[in-house]
């Protein structure tokens, strides 16, 4: 299955999901296009590096976030496209683009939700004390943060910890994570009913105890 990823950062996901797929980890899932809002982005960068087509299309040039994924949409389609993932994409995504791709646009977030939704996540959960953190892969849908989720993955909050410790500790797991649920996702193993998503079987190297719905 041909993955779309749509990125605005360093693109740090999307090299995990390269890395996993070079290592064979990704079954039939394979990165075809990265794509961007943000010009000279480090995600550009990385896709370029690894040889993957690239495009860039600044929310700024457009009237309506209609019009820009329409933009996106457009690109995606040209590559043939089955899931889109969204690996630091600061946007909102519009139903232009989630009805193109249904159940099939998923994104990660650095912390357990419905908890700490939006920008900032690990300094909120940092900030209000929580003893467990962690990371949710989910299903987008027109809200911030509010669509199935698919799996997370629990870090613990350790007593010397910083901000900064506790975002690299989350970050290793979204690592590991994203991966596997773009996998599972190409291998036809999710279903969604409501709210709820199952997930048919667990990757090898997975199953250690640190992941929960996966």
């Amino acid at each position: 299955m041909k993955v779309g990823v749509l990125a605005s950062g360093s693109g740090t996901n999307l090299q995990a999901l390269i890395d996993a797929a070079t290592r064979g980890e990704m079954g039939p899932a394979r990165v075809v296009v990265v794509g961007a809002n943000v010009p000279g982005c480090g995600a550009l960068e990385r896709a370029a590096q690894a040889g993957i087509p690239t495009f860039v299309r600044s929310h700024k040039d457009f009237a309506t976030r209609e019009e820009f994924d329409h933009a996106l949409l457009d690109e995606l389609r040209r590559h043939g496209v089955g899931v889109v993932a969204l690996a630091g994409f600061m946007r909102i995504v519009t139903p232009v683009l989630l009805d193109a791709f249904p159940h099939r646009v998923v994104n990660i977030h650095p912390a357990l939700l419905p908890s700490f939704p939006g920008v900032h996540a690990q300094e909120q959960a940092f900030d209000y004390g929580v003893r467990f953190s962690g990371c949710t892969v989910h299903f987008v849908d027109a809200g911030t943060d509010t669509g199935p989720i698919i799996a997370q993955a629990v870090v613990p909050v350790l007593d010397g910890d910083d901000e900064e410790a506790l975002r690299l500790r989350i970050l290793a797991e979204e690592h590991r994570l994203y991966p596997a649920v773009i996998r599972a996702i190409a291998e036809n193993r999710v279903t969604v009913d409501g709210r709820r998503v199952h997930v048919r079987g667990t990757p090898a190297g997975l199953a250690d105890g640190h992941l929960r719905s996966l």
